[in-house]
C-alpha cells in the first residue's frame, strides 16, 4: 500500500463512478489507478470523459474485466457501483482478494446478502461501507447537537421525509431501476434507503420494532420478469412510541426533505440527499408558539436557519469527498470501523421488512 494515498479501483462504469471519480480525486488522501468494464472500451471510454470533466495528472488504466481489477496489487480499495443484483459476489470477491471495499446502495438484495458481504471483509480484515455521502456531511453533528440540546426540539415523536424524482417513460423502458433482476425493490432501494437512513439516524440508530410499508404503484421495463415499486410509502413504529414515515417515488418532482418534531419544536431541512448548490448547508429550527389573547388567537413564529460552511457539491470539502477521504483514512490507518458495517445491515433490514410488508397487503412487520 502506499504510505500516503489510498489507491482506488471502480468496479463498473455506472453514472454516479463519474460524480465519485472528483470525490477521490479531490479527497487529497486517495487516487483512482484502474477502471473496470465489461469491455477495456468501454472502460477507456469511461476514464476520457471524467479526464475531460475532472483530469487527473496521473495514468488510469481501463480494464475489460472486473477480474483483472481484483487481481492487481497496486489497489488498495474498490468502489462497487455495479446493480444490486450483481454486489453480494463481487463483493466478497473483492474481500477474498484483501481489498477494502465502498458498495453503493441499496447494499444488497437482502439483509442476508449484506451479511455474506460483511463476514467476507471481517474474515480478510477489510473495511465494508456503504457511499451515503449525507453521513459525512459537516451538517449532520450540527443537527444531532440541536436535537440533543434537550430545548430546541424535546423528546422525538415524529420524523417525516421524503426522497423522490419524477422520471419519464424512456427511463423506465431502459433504466435498471425498473428491472426486478437488477434492482428488485426498485425506488425503495434507490431512494428509501436515504429516507430508512435518515430516519435510523434520528433515533440513534435503535431498530424499530415494527415496520409497515405499501406499493402505491409498480411498473417494468419490457426485460423485467416482475414489476417492482415506482412509488412507496412506509412507516416505521419504535418502542419508546416513536414514528416515522417515508415516501419514495419515480413519479414526482425532485423533493430530499426531513423533518425531526418533538415535544418543543422540530428541525426540517430540505436537502438531505444532495445539498442546494450553495457555499453553505443549512437547517431550520423551529419553536412557534400558540398564544389565545381573550378573542385573539396567534400563532407566533418563531424560526431560525443554521447555516454550517460547507460547498455543497463537486468540491474539496463537500459530503462526497468526505465520504472517500474518511474511508481512505481507514485504509491509511489500518484500523477497520464496525460502525459502518453495522448501519448498512440495519438499512437493509427496515428496508426488507417494509417490502415484505407491501407484499403482503402492508401488514405489519415485526423486528
Amino acid at each position: 500500500m502506499s504510505e500516503t494515498l489510498c489507491r482506488w479501483g471502480i468496479l463498473s462504469t455506472a453514472g454516479i463512478a463519474m460524480k465519485n471519480w472528483h470525490s477521490i480525486a479531490a479527497s487529497g488522501n486517495a487516487k483512482v489507478v484502474a477502471v473496470a468494464s465489461r469491455s477495456v472500451e468501454k472502460a477507456q471510454a469511461f476514464i476520457d470523459e471524467c479526464q475531460g470533466s475532472v483530469p487527473v495528472a496521473h495514468q488510469v488504466d481501463a480494464l475489460g474485466t472486473y477480474e483483472e481489477l481484483l487481481g492487481r496489487d497496486d489497489i488498495d480499495a474498490v468502489y462497487v457501483p455495479l446493480p444490486t443484483g450483481l454486489r453480494t459476489e463481487w463483493v466478497v470477491k473483492a474481500a477474498n482478494t484483501g481489498k477494502h471495499v465502498m458498495v453503493e446502495k441499496p447494499c444488497g438484495v437482502s439483509a442476508d446478502d449484506v451479511q455474506t458481504m460483511i463476514d467476507a471483509c471481517n474474515a480478510h480484515d477489510v473495511q465494508f461501507m456503504d457511499g451515503v455521502m449525507f453521513m459525512h456531511s459537516a451538517r449532520l453533528p450540527e443537527i444531532r447537537k440541536t436535537l440533543d440540546d434537550g430545548s430546541s426540539v424535546g423528546e422525538i415523536r415524529r420524523i417525516a421525509s421524503q426522497f423522490s424524482f419524477c422520471a419519464d417513460e424512456a427511463w423506465v423502458a431502459s433504466n435498471i431501476r425498473a428491472s426486478s433482476n437488477l434492482e428488485p425493490a426498485g425506488c425503495l432501494g434507490d431512494l428509501g434507503w436515504y429516507t430508512i437512513r435518515i430516519s435510523l439516524w434520528a433515533m440513534n440508530f435503535e431498530m424499530p420494532t415494527e415496520v409497515r410499508g405499501r406499493i402505491l404503484y409498480g411498473a417494468k421495463r419490457a426485460d423485467s420478469p416482475n414489476n417492482v415499486p415506482m412509488e412507496f410509502q412506509g412507516e416505521l413504529h419504535f418502542a419508546n412510541g416513536t414514528s416515522a414515515t417515508f415516501y419514495n417515488s419515480f413519479r414526482g418532482n425532485h423533493q430530499q426533505w426531513v423533518n425531526i418534531s418533538g415535544t418543543k419544536g422540530y428541525v426540517e431541512w430540505k436537502d438531505f440527499v444532495l445539498p442546494y448548490l450553495d457555499n453553505t448547508v443549512s437547517f431550520d429550527v423551529a419553536n412557534h408558539d400558540f398564544v389565545a389573547d381573550g378573542c385573539r388567537f396567534t400563532m407566533e413564529k418563531y424560526l431560525q436557519t443554521v447555516s454550517v460552511p460547507e460547498i455543497s457539491n463537486n468540491g474539496k470539502n463537500t459530503q462526497e469527498t468526505k465520504l472517500f477521504r474518511n474511508f481512505s483514512s481507514l485504509v491509511l490507518s489500518g484500523k477497520t470501523d464496525s460502525h459502518w458495517p453495522d448501519i448498512a445491515l440495519k438499512t437493509q433490514q427496515v428496508l426488507d421488512a417494509a417490502l415484505t410488508s407491501a407484499q403482503n397487503g402492508g401488514g405489519p412487520v415485526m423486528l
